[in-house]
């Protein structure tokens, strides 16, 4: 099928390819800065790359003020049909060529809306499992899925999604923000009133149920019994914030455990920490880790989901679990207690703290570079255009 080139005013014409990236929510977290990275690095050459989010927020007014189209429709589980009325208009509208959807309530409207307006539909999983509206929405409407780790692409055929109809594409970080020297780590550190020479071990992300935020904070009093002079930073914003925060108080760690808040610049923090904790009940490619590691920050993690394909245990940090737990869901006694003792001993041992800092900076300049996702993510869009009377069939396995 021949694309019509977009009509721009004066006459002009755009022969770009139209990306309307549909996202399932909008706050400043890690998906959404994750589709506004791959945004700026597709190349500007062949991708326009216009945005639909279900609300407006301060991560709209951010796209906005880097020069994104942004549109703003209700997306829910059950989908509204004004809002696939609108996508199909934009679609007709602004020639949108294909569109990449962003959580299960984005899916399922971006692909009804694309079906019905021939318009080749991708969903990117950023989590580990495939909801059952998801898989039947996957099912019917022969959308495309994108998964971030091997272990979530192993899932996904599980549940019996056809190999064609889904690639593999891991998660990636930009390079030129997170990195050692990104920032000057007294900054940070000043900022929570901490000198230049105390340990610091950090949490970031944010604090639900899911993030095991309080997982990372028994692994903070059980490190404090032993070493009292360690300083914690917990970085984020969530449902728990209120009560991890009492929990806090009436321990009386107020002086140790800094309760710092949402980071809109979190790639100014890593720099001063020592060691990030990942204490995660359930992840795929978790990017705190991934920003952790290129700025040279040892990880700690429990070893669920797609951890263990980031983290090289005892090279660029410690896995907890990872033999002798399922991945997909950790939830099992003593876990957080594996990842206090693992902090424990590499605080301990300064000299293997630096070793690991070097080497996750290797890695992730080696394997985690945001400009490869974007190749990557790149080359399935091509094959999906590419497709289109084949209903966007592709081979794509990892």
């Amino acid at each position: 099928m021949a694309r019509t080139p977009r009509v721009l005013p004066g006459g002009q014409t755009d022969e770009r390819t139209h990306v309307l990236e549909v996202l399932g929510n909008a706050i400043v977290g890690g998906m959404e800065n994750y589709v506004r990275n791959l945004a700026a690095n597709l190349p500007s050459n062949e991708y326009k790359v216009s945005l639909l989010c279900p609300y407006e927020s301060p991560y709209t007014a951010l796209l906005r003020s880097e020069g994104r189209d942004v549109y703003i429709a209700p997306l829910r589980d059950d989908p509204p049909w004004k809002t696939v009325e609108f996508i199909c208009t934009l679609v007709r509208e602004t020639r949108v060529d294909l569109l990449h959807a962003h959580l299960m309530n984005a899916h399922t409207v971006a692909a009804v809306a694309g079906r019905l307006s021939g318009t080749p539909t991708v969903a990117t999983l950023h989590g580990m499992s495939l909801h059952p509206q998801e898989i039947s929405v996957a099912r019917t409407t022969e959308s495309h899925t994108i998964v971030v780790c091997r272990e979530a692409w192993s899932q996904a055929l599980a549940v019996g999604l056809a190999p064609e109809l889904v690639s593999l594409v891991p998660n990636g970080v930009d390079l030129a923000m997170y990195h050692p020297m990104s920032a000057d780590p007294l900054d940070f550190r000043q900022t929570i009133s901490i000198g230049p020479d105390d340990l610091l071990v950090g949490f970031v992300g944010r604090l639900a149920w899911e993030k095991g935020p309080d997982k990372f904070l028994k692994a903070a009093e059980f490190i404090l019994q032993r070493r009292p002079e360690v300083h914690f930073a917990m970085v984020g914003t969530g449902s728990m914030e209120k009560d991890l925060t009492a929990t806090v108080h009436r321990a009386g760690l107020g002086s140790r455990i800094h309760m710092v808040g949402l980071a809109r610049e979190p790639h100014r923090i890593y720099p001063a920490l020592d060691l990030l904790l990942h204490t995660s009940r359930a992840d795929a490619m978790p990017l705190t880790i991934l920003e952790a590691m290129a700025s040279g920050v040892p990880v700690v993690a429990i070893g669920v989901g797609g951890v263990p394909e980031i983290v090289a245990t005892g090279e660029t940090g410690i896995l907890i679990g990872t033999t002798e737990w399922p991945g997909i869901v950790s939830e099992y006694p003593g876990d957080w207690e594996g990842v206090a003792l693992a902090a424990i001993s590499l605080l301990s041992n300064p000299a293997k703290l630096k070793s690991m800092a070097g080497a996750s900076v290797r890695r992730a300049q080696a394997s985690f570079d945001i400009r490869q996702s974007a190749t990557l993510t790149s080359h399935v869009f091509r094959q999906l255009l590419g497709s289109r009377p084949d209903r966007a069939r592709l081979h794509s396995v990892p």
